[in-house]
């Protein structure tokens, strides 16, 4: 499996992730990481992310959200 395809499923699996932590619908957290650029962040910085666990890599998104000044659920 390519790079690409490897970085496509860990955006898919972080925002199915999202919805469950954060209480969201998959919309809010669409609308949400496309409005601050998430998918983007998640691609930059996949080299570090993908020897780390889901959860830790939703983390490190929640606090650069959060520094952003996002307001998420839960």
């Amino acid at each position: 499996m390519g790079k690409e395809t490897q970085i496509t499923f860990m955006q898919a699996r972080i925002v199915r992730l999202a919805t469950q932590e954060w209480g969201l619908s998959m919309h809010a957290v669409n609308a949400l990481f496309q409005k601050y650029g998430i998918y983007a962040y998640i691609e930059k910085f996949w080299d570090l992310f993908h020897i780390e666990g889901d959860f830790a890599v939703l983390d490190d998104v929640r606090q650069y959200l959060e520094k952003k000044g996002a307001v998420i659920g839960q």
